[in-house]
């Protein structure tokens, strides 16, 4: 989840890359660059996810449907058992593979356009995924509209490049059991690119009847994030990709956009509603860019690609709780 401009921001998915880009801190960016902080964050995230899918792999296992009681139960004690840890491990690191790639296309075309960045920030949260995404910290403003694009846009395409034949791979690891997405405490939504890949690997099973290995579900995360990402509002990535297209026009689209959100959290799931709050709250404002600059044919049409990307990515219903 990301951004630029003045700040790109990316806003941490919910339980469920996401990732993204901070606001620009202005000035000349810190001379420390504590490294220690980056390295230890990784290592707490590759924990927390690594427990996340330690229990998805027990449940996988077992055919057993995802529960949010037994997982609050049993994650401390995984973490009390390293030996336990092993099963988690193509979750963790599938999913932070896809929040990587997220991240370092924000920052490798920073360093492209001589934008002061820092490396990736991830963050751990005892949660269903084992964590909130993480995030590039924008520290001097990027002063051109292509820059802005390029910068809001790279993140997503890296993160979409990795997690498509990831997505691939865990479908065709994964399991037909009857009637399982709908037994679960929790039930997850399936995008578009899921559906597809399902028709294609899996050919006549409905979706709701496909358990998705840890691996296709660490995907699935990635899709989640990326739609999030997205979304043209604020300063999101889409938010940036908008406003280097739309320039001022950008504000009253972004509160358009906000207010979309509200009958889908009504009508589909609650979780919109929560973005919905966090995004007029924290993600409107977006730093006015004085360039007049267009953007030209090539970056146009990536920013159809990444239009695609979205619809692809996103669900209208990505989690909700079961009605059982």
């Amino acid at each position: 989840m990301s951004g630029a401009g003045s700040p790109p921001v990316d806003l941490p998915p919910l339980p469920a890359n996401g990732s993204g880009v901070r606001s620009p801190v202005a000035g000349k960016a810190s001379s420390s660059r504590r490294y220690w902080l980056h390295l230890l964050l990784l290592a707490l995230t590759l924990l927390t996810t690594t427990a996340a899918g330690a229990l998805l792999a027990w449940d996988f296992e077992r055919n057993m449907p995802i529960s949010a009681e037994e997982f609050i139960e049993h994650f401390p004690l995984i973490l009390s058992h390293p030996s336990a840890l092993v099963a988690g491990l193509p979750f963790s690191l599938t999913l932070l593979g896809i929040l990587l790639a997220h991240e370092l296309g924000h920052y490798l075309t920073c360093v492209f356009h001589r934008v002061e960045a820092s490396l990736p920030y991830f963050i751990p949260a005892p949660t269903l995924v084992g964590t909130f995404g993480a995030f590039i910290r924008v520290r001097s403003p990027i002063l051109s509209k292509p820059a802005l694009f390029d910068v809001g846009i790279a993140g997503p395409l890296a993160g979409f490049l990795l997690l498509l034949p990831v997505l691939a791979i865990g479908l065709a690891y994964s399991k037909i059991i009857p009637g399982i997405a709908a037994r679960g405490e929790v039930i997850f939504g399936a995008p578009l690119l899921q559906r597809g890949l399902e028709t294609l690997i899996l050919p006549g099973v409905p979706s709701g009847d496909i358990y998705l290995h840890p691996v296709a579900r660490a995907a699935w995360v990635g899709l989640l994030a990326t739609a999030l990402n997205l979304l043209p509002i604020g300063q999101l990535d889409g938010g940036h990709i908008l406003y280097a297209y739309v320039g001022e026009w950008h504000r009253g689209l972004t509160s358009l956009f906000i207010a979309a959100l509200i009958p889908l959290g009504f009508f589909f799931s609650y979780t919109w509603l929560i973005w919905a709050a966090l995004l007029f709250l924290f993600g409107r404002r977006h730093p006015t860019l004085y360039d007049p600059t267009p953007l030209n044919r090539s970056r146009r049409l990536l920013g159809a690609v990444a239009l695609v990307i979205l619809l692809l990515s996103f669900s209208l219903t990505p989690v909700r709780l079961s009605d059982a």
